[in-house]
């Protein structure tokens, strides 16, 4: 398997599971069925699907959140079929979690939201900045980051950016009110770190190597990189604040 399949797409991974899945329950039903007449109740063939698709999710290299998504699709269609559910709504469903959830399936970063006891944390980290300080959220969420410190500090420049479509909506309503926060359909891997003080963001262990790398190449010396939770790779941070959370979240910073 490629590098850049594992890392960018692994969403056709998590589907590659589910139809290995499909085709080896379906394959052992076929053979009860002809070598002793058994037949195995529909739910329970779901289910056997279910572990198949886990346990074929972890060994293609999944991480361990999808693997609960990789057991429980199958059988929810199950349910959601025995309701005698309008198939729109079947169509309206996956399109939801498709705007909801679009970088999980292109960057392996789920949608993940600061708690407040975060941001309280991170706000209270800047109080030393210039007033007119500039912050960029990589991945801003539904926003909660930016209206925090735009109440904080009305004299700092924030920007957010963020790909989930419909996240990013209302994140932009949530800091439209705000005249020093502006929320940008944008990619951070599009978005120039340069003019940022300090960068933010609350993503995955997969892209922060690569977040590194950019934030060494664009981002001033004596800005700051703060990482909710997931660590650079062989890079210890410069200054670690625990959050004390049921998360057992922290804040771990680097200075460029």
């Amino acid at each position: 398997m490629s590098d850049f399949l594992r890392v960018r797409y692994p969403a056709v991974r998590a589907l590659l599971a589910q139809v290995l899945a499909l085709v080896a329950v379906a394959l052992l039903l076929i053979a009860l069925l002809q070598l002793g007449n058994w037949r195995v109740p529909l739910w329970q063939a779901a289910l056997l699907q279910g572990v198949c698709a886990a346990g074929l999710g972890q060994w293609l290299g999944l991480r361990r959140w999808w693997l609960p998504l990789n057991f429980a699709f199958v059988p929810a269609l199950l349910a959601l079929q025995a309701r005698e559910l309008p198939s729109a709504w079947f169509l309206g469903a996956f399109l939801l979690l498709l705007l909801i959830n679009w970088n999980s399936f292109r960057e392996q970063v789920p949608l993940y939201l600061s708690g407040a006891r975060t941001r309280r944390r991170l706000s209270e980290r800047l109080v030393d900045w210039p007033a007119d300080f500039r912050f960029i959220d990589l991945g801003c969420g539904l926003g909660g980051t930016l209206v925090q410190l735009a109440r904080d500090y009305p004299q700092a420049r924030l920007v957010g950016v963020e790909t989930a479509p419909l996240v990013f909506l209302c994140a932009w309503l949530r800091c439209l009110p705000r005249r020093n926060c502006q929320v940008r359909y944008r990619s951070l891997w599009h978005e120039d770190l340069a003019p940022y003080d300090v960068a933010y963001c609350f993503l995955s262990p997969a892209p922060m190597g690569r977040l590194w790398q950019k934030v060494q190449t664009q981002m001033r010396p004596g800005s700051l990189l703060i990482s909710n939770t997931f660590a650079i790779p062989d890079v210890p941070a410069d200054e670690v604040i625990e959050l004390d959370d049921w998360r057992d979240s922290r804040l771990l910073i680097w200075r460029r």
